[in-house]
C-alpha cells in the first residue's frame, strides 16, 4: 500500500498483523525505550524496526538502531531519510536516500470512523465543511480518518524539515480522489503558517498521494529537492 504512494526512489517495506516482519530482535538502547511498556507496544516497536531494518538492507545500509529524537521523530543513519507508521495489525516503514528526497511522511489507519471529538479537534471548518459533501457523495469511506491520517503524513514531513511543531490548525487539506478511481487519489495541504526552504525556495504546500483498501487508509507525502 505505501509504495504506491511514493516515488520509486523510495524503498517501502510493510507487514500486516498475520506476516513475519522479519527479525524483530532490538538493539539494547531500543529495548531499554520499552522495557516497561505493555507487550502490544514492544511488539509494534519491534515490528516496524525490523521493517526499517530490512529497507536499509535494500539500500545497502548495515543494520543500525532507531531511536527517536526530538518530539520521537525517528533518527535515521547519516545519509538517509524515512518515516513510520503502524496501527492494529499493520506497520510499514519507507526510506530513502537523503539525496533523493528531501523528506518524506507515511501513515496508516483503519478504514473506520474517528473517536468522538477527534474531528473537531484536528479540522479547520473548512475542511469539515469539504468532508460532509465527500461523505454525502461517497459513504463508502471514513473520509475523517483519511483527513487525519493525511494530516499525520504532513507532519511527519514537515518536522525534519523545520524542527518545528505543526498543529493540525496550520495546515488546509484538500483531498481528491483520482478520475475513474473510487479508492485512491491525492491531497494537498496549503500551509497556514511560513513553510520550510528546500532547495531554495520555500514551500507553500505539501502534496500527497492516498490509498483506501483491505480495511486501512494510508498515505503519503514526498518532498523533493526541486
Amino acid at each position: 500500500m505505501i509504495e504506491e504512494l511514493l516515488p520509486g526512489t523510495v524503498v517501502a517495506v510493510e507487514v500486516r498483523g498475520h506476516e513475519d516482519p522479519g527479525p524483530a530482535s532490538l538493539f539494547p538502547e531500543e529495548a531499554e525505550l520499552v522495557a516497561r511498556a505493555v507487550a502490544k507496544r514492544r511488539r509494534e516497536f519491534a515490528a516496524v524496526r525490523a521493517c526499517a531494518r530490512r529497507a536499509m538492507d535494500k539500500l545497502g545500509v548495515p543494520p543500525q538502531p532507531i531511536l527517536p529524537g526530538e518530539r520521537g521523530a525517528p533518527r535515521w543513519p547519516s545519509g538517509l531519510t524515512g518515516s513510520m507508521t503502524h496501527c492494529d495489525g499493520y506497520c510499514a516503514a519507507a526510506l530513502v536516500r537523503a539525496t533523493d528526497l528531501a523528506s518524506l511522511g507515511i501513515d496508516a489507519e483503519p478504514d473506520d470512523t474517528l473517536p468522538e471529538g477527534v474531528l473537531e479537534a484536528v479540522a479547520l471548518p473548512a475542511e469539515a465543511e469539504r468532508l460532509r459533501r465527500l461523505t454525502a457523495d461517497r459513504p463508502d469511506l471514513h473520509w475523517d480518518r483519511l483527513l487525519f491520517s493525511a494530516k499525520e503524513s504532513v507532519y511527519k514531513a514537515w518536522f525534519p524539515l523545520t524542527g518545528k511543531w505543526l498543529d493540525f490548525s496550520e495546515a488546509d487539506i484538500v483531498i481528491t480522489a483520482d478520475p475513474g478511481e473510487r479508492r485512491r487519489g491525492s491531497f494537498r495541504a496549503a500551509l497556514l503558517v511560513p513553510g520550510p526552504w528546500v532547495g531554495g525556495r520555500r514551500l507553500t504546500h505539501f502534496d500527497g498521494r492516498w490509498t483506501a483498501r483491505d480495511g486501512l487508509l494510508a498515505t503519503a507525502v514526498a518532498v523533493a529537492h526541486d
